[in-house]
């Protein structure tokens, strides 16, 4: 059996933030049951028993949200004491939390620092745009409270990365982005999505603004790369290392869907969290194990209909880095298959004048390593 990974949803959509651009709240509007309340005990050790029957080499648990912290300490605890329980093969385990940062408690923070969980917290660059649509239940700006608690992630020597969804102005203000998040020296990039209906939202973000985003970012990427600042960017990482002839370790970035699972609080599972709807619904992890939800049709119908490329897409001098990206960035379908990534415009753009600078990097890493 392959290595196994879940992305698990421990209190569905429930959150204490409200950020206007949350596509979470727009999938769980556009579903039967909207929120399925929290993942009980029981359900967790059904889940934490069947990963361990099926998967070989890892299992890798990424919990989100909502906001997954609201499941609080005990379950994660319990979540650790499972995995110890049903780790007979001493598989690798790894653990991963996407939180907004909003309210981390002395208790879990340690936990997390005890346990090595890897904990990813959202900021959208500085204060002005973060508090712009990170807003909380009461309609105030989160940026202060967020950044206090990074620190205190840092300061239990949590490990720990950021994320910043890349709206229209957080686009036209690349450098300041940059800037503003490199000291946390991991960081990754979210294109901003628009509702499922297309509509247009004061957020949505143009071809152009985030060709202005990547070429501002990449060359606050490359300044530090060459002043020995090293700054991780997930995106810029990943072509980086396609130029050195690995694979991708983002999915968004290899062409095709490929097999996770999107488990919901309650065990409902989905193949990708873009997909959690009910018409891509592939079992429940109560009644089914991860070998039947592996030979889901459903599930198969899903990856195919990622393979295809638009021939304009695979003609591009580019296809080898970009790869069409996304399955949810080639929406909507055209005759039934996905079509451009509606960002086209943009990456080809910043390709035409990044590539010999990306070469650059990649050979110079590729130098340092035979070192």
């Amino acid at each position: 059996m392959p290595p196994l990974t879940m992305m698990i949803k421990p209190v569905s959509g429930s959150c204490n933030m409200r950020c206007s651009y949350c596509f979470y709240m727009d999938e769980a509007q556009n579903r039967e049951a909207p929120n399925r309340g929290r993942m009980s005990p029981q359900l967790l050790e059904t889940l934490v028993r069947r990963a361990f029957a099926y998967a070989d080499g890892e299992v890798n648990f990424a919990f989100q949200g909502g906001e997954p912290t609201l499941a609080g300490e005990a379950f994660f605890a319990r979540l650790v004491e499972l995995q110890k329980k049903y780790n007979g093969r001493g598989l690798r385990v790894h653990n991963a939390v996407q939180t907004n940062g909003y309210d981390l408690p002395d208790g879990l923070i340690e936990l997390f620092a005890r346990e090595g969980f890897l904990v990813g917290v959202s900021v959208d660059g500085d204060e002005a745009l973060h508090d712009r649509f990170r807003r909380d239940a009461q309609g105030r700006g989160t940026y202060a409270r967020v950044l206090e608690n990074v620190n205190r992630l840092r300061d239990a020597r949590v490990e720990y990365n950021v994320l910043c969804v890349v709206d229209e102005a957080v686009a036209r203000s690349g450098r300041r982005v940059f800037e503003a998040l490199a000291p946390h020296a991991f960081v990754q990039f979210i294109p901003c999505l628009d509702p499922l209906d297309g509509t247009k939202q004061a957020y949505s973000l143009t071809p152009e603004g985030y060709l202005q985003f990547l070429n501002e970012t990449f060359d606050g990427y490359e300044r530090a790369y060459f002043a020995g600042r090293y700054v991780s960017v997930r995106n810029f990482d990943n072509y980086i290392s396609i130029l050195m002839g690995r694979q991708p370790e983002s999915c968004a970035m290899r062409g095709r869907c490929e097999t996770y699972y999107l488990i919901e609080s309650d065990g409902d599972v989905y193949p990708c969290d873009f997909y959690a709807l009910d018409e891509w619904k592939i079992g429940n992890i109560a009644q089914d194990s991860f070998a039947r939800l592996a030979k889901s049709p459903v599930l198969r119908a899903f990856q195919e209909a990622s393979y295809f490329v638009d021939p304009a897409c695979h003609a591009c001098r580019f296809y080898g880095l970009c790869r069409g990206g996304c399955r949810r960035e080639r929406e909507p379908f055209v005759q039934g298959r996905p079509g451009l990534n509606r960002l086209c415009a943009a990456y080809r753009a910043f390709f035409e004048g990044a590539l010999p600078r990306m070469e650059r990097i990649a050979r110079d890493v590729a130098q340092k390593e035979r070192i």
